[in-house]
């Protein structure tokens, strides 16, 4: 029998999952034995696997034609009458068109994060590593895409819990370096950037050029995109409070579209698409002890130690002549 939701909290299929799970008392992951016995090296124990995703429709929709439009006045000249100093790029972080593409897609993968974190609370855990995020079309279903993550949810031992659980595409031996080495893992991150330029008069006169040389427009539309999806990264960062992120994996995909600004079928747009993998680090701060005073107890006379010392001092052939004062100045004192 099918369970109404209403879209919050967790699924009901989940929810049955995990109360299965913890009624056996046995736990599952992913975890290779040696990722296992890193992470039980630094104070965690596995908990159990766990998992969200979300199916999002991607419709068209936006100013103009959609998402994908270049914004370039001169698109509707012919590539003869084109202008020479070429075509900007329309980028989703600049406000472009394909910003709400971005945004959406950027939904999508929140809610199956937020829902894979529901999980590990439900479990009791502090994080989860080695999360994999992918996303692919739904089976069956034209304009929708599946976004999932899966991973294995950890605790730490003792009576010290997280409100907000990490997550973290690091492996159980990287999880176990980073606590090691004074790091703690803060949210797993996605940056992603969309791009079009039009293929104006310059683009087209460098592709079909006889010599071997840079199309600087195209190279342009690929370092937009890639700068664009760093900094998207780094702002959802310092969103959290992390100092830093390590990087998990990138991607970029080209392709060329019709240009819609032009109204001819002749004139193409090229579209990038920049998307960026990482985790957002934090460095922990651990209370340092204060300082304990040494206390120094004397060891016998010290005017016997002192007269010991200048014997085996004027017996020398190699004795320091400010020494030997020294000691006789100090005994004399002694004897005052």
């Amino acid at each position: 029998m099918s369970v109404s939701w209403s879209g919050q909290g967790l699924p009901p299929a989940a929810a049955e999952r995990l109360a299965s799970a913890g009624g056996s008392g046995t736990w599952t992951s992913a975890l290779s034995t040696g990722e296992f016995a890193a992470i039980r090296s630094v104070g965690f124990e596995p908990v159990g696997q766990v998992m969200g995703s979300a199916v999002f429709h991607i419709g068209r929709s936006g100013r103009y034609w959609g998402y994908h439009d270049c914004q370039y006045p001169g698109a509707r000249y012919s590539y003869a009458f084109g202008s020479r100093t070429g075509a900007p790029v329309a980028l989703s972080g600049g406000g472009s068109p394909s910003q709400a593409l971005v945004g959406v897609f950027d939904e999508a993968r929140r809610t199956a994060l937020g829902r894979m974190s529901a999980e590990c609370r439900a479990l009791g855990g502090d994080g989860v590593v080695a999360a994999a995020l992918t996303m692919a079309p739904f089976i069956g279903q034209a304009n929708c895409l599946e976004f999932k993550v899966i991973g294995t949810a950890v605790r730490a031992r003792g009576n010290h819990h997280v409100e907000q659980p990490f997550t973290s595409h690091l492996d159980g031996q990287g999880f176990a370096k980073l606590i090691g080495a004074g790091w703690v893992p803060v949210e797993l991150l996605v940056g992603m950037s969309i791009g079009v330029r039009h293929d104006d008069y310059r683009t087209a006169s460098q592709t079909f050029s006889w010599s071997n040389i840079e199309v600087s427009g195209w190279s342009d539309l690929v370092h937009a995109v890639r700068s664009d999806a760093r900094q998207q990264l780094r702002a959802q960062s310092s969103r959290r409070g992390g100092d830093g992120v390590i990087m998990a994996d990138s991607e970029l995909r080209v392709w060329a579209e019709s240009c819609l600004r032009s109204g001819s079928s002749d004139q193409e747009d090229h579209v990038a698409e920049a998307t960026m993998i990482g985790t957002s680090v934090a460095r922990f701060h651990v209370r340092e002890e204060p300082p304990r005073t040494l206390s120094v107890m004397p060891l016998g006379d010290r005017g016997v130690r002192l007269r010991k010392r200048l014997a085996t001092v004027a017996s020398s052939p190699y004795a320091d002549r400010a020494e030997y004062r020294r000691l006789v100045q100090e005994i004399s004192e002694l004897n005052d």
